[in-house]
């Protein structure tokens, strides 16, 4: 844009930046006639427009804190983990250095770029943040953030409900969890009150009640800001909550495209020999649907398994009352602390009882191939299937 004198606002390109230089991140140091200089990338420019630069012009402490600990933590990595003394005084870097440290601007920049991507597309108030301190892994090549099913073609996940409650406070006589024949999931400070395996009927788009009804809890998305960070035991990526979560409160909902279990069976062929576990069986009433979070998902799709989980499927029904395509949500067991990365079980079956190693009830994994787990909990099973 600048090389044509054009102006691209996506890139923040203006009459008033036109000519402005603005650093991006730091490539490289080195010390000439006793004045040190750090290889500048501008914003904006190409590669090719990098200039050395003494310190003393530099107005940007952040990026230089960035490049010093980028290169400490090189440093203190090489030779199988042995930590090196770091010497402050150092006349110009050695290049695999140099290179680590522009590898880890990129990755930073690119998981700033894809944690505001995620919040705008997210339709919940809470923010979602995005860490990685244990490698140069960046964002996710192919997924694609969803708040809701994304149905396969012939897939109607919307059945056309036209009724809803009348109830001026809910809960009354003939509110939606009694016209289905159970009782309210929630209790007066909307936790969860029914024992797991029960299914959860809201409130919908026909009631008469407000957005306030004590039974609109998961139809309002996930109310707590979460973390996707890198784990650093081989498990990939993982989501922390960094709220206190309390006992039996809803966290987040697992979705993705709904396709037939005939194309679960096909896909999860492939996946098996990639150790993915994004295949969400619903068979709450019947067998005939999965839920696939490979490609299209929210948060849940970096929730990570542990055989003594935090978190707890339950089936929701709210605007499809289709016992075939229930909503997925995802509730506490247990007091979850600011920090603590967030779980369920693969094997989960909708039921605390998980005494087979067979269970696949509403697992979403249909694997052939039996993975290791490495949970680490004192319980672990040894395998994710």
């Amino acid at each position: 844009c600048r090389k044509e004198n054009l102006r691209c606002k996506s890139i923040g390109i203006t009459n008033r930046s036109l000519k402005s230089y603005e650093v991006e991140y730091l490539c490289d140091y080195k010390v000439e006639e006793g004045t040190e200089y750090y290889l500048v990338k501008w914003k904006g420019w190409p590669e090719s427009s990098n200039t050395w630069e003494p310190q003393k012009n530099l107005k940007c402490p952040l990026l230089l804190q960035n490049f010093l600990s980028d290169k400490n933590e090189y440093l203190s990595r090489v030779r199988e983990g042995k930590a090196l003394k770091v010497r402050n005084h150092v006349k110009a870097l050695k290049p695999a250095v140099a290179d680590y440290i522009v590898k880890k601007a990129k990755q930073r920049i690119a998981l700033r770029r894809w944690k505001e991507e995620l919040n705008r597309k997210k339709n919940h108030k809470a923010m979602i943040l995005v860490e990685n301190t244990v490698d140069l892994e960046g964002p996710p090549l192919d997924f694609y953030y969803i708040n809701e099913y994304k149905p396969a073609p012939g897939i109607n996940v919307i059945n056309g409900i036209t009724t809803g409650c009348e109830c001026a406070d809910c809960p009354a006589e003939k509110c939606c969890p009694k016209e289905a024949g159970f009782i309210l999931a929630y209790n007066k400070q909307k936790k969860l009150k029914i024992q797991p395996g029960l299914p959860i009927y809201e409130c919908n788009s026909f009631c008469r009640c407000g957005p306030d009804c004590p039974n609109r809890i998961v139809q309002k998305g996930t109310p707590y800001s979460l973390c996707i960070f890198r784990t650093n035991n081989g498990r990939g990526w993982g989501v922390k909550t960094l709220q206190k979560i309390k006992t039996n409160s809803f966290v987040m909902e697992y979705v993705g495209e709904v396709i037939t279990s005939e194309e679960a069976e096909r896909r999860g062929q492939l996946y098996d020999n990639q150790g993915n576990t994004y295949l969400f069986d619903l068979d709450y009433d019947s067998d005939e649907f999965t839920v696939d979070a490979a490609r299209y998902g929210n948060v849940s799709h970096f929730v990570n398994h542990s055989c003594d989980p935090n978190l707890q499927v339950f089936n929701v029904f709210i605007d499809n009352l289709d016992l075939r395509l229930p909503r997925i949500a995802l509730f506490s067991t247990r007091t979850i602390k600011a920090g603590e990365e967030l779980t369920f079980d693969y094997q989960m079956k909708g039921s605390i009882d998980l005494t087979s190693d067979s269970a696949d009830g509403l697992s979403p994994s249909r694997k052939r191939i039996r993975t290791v787990c490495k949970c680490g909990a004192v319980c672990c099973r040894g395998y994710l299937n």
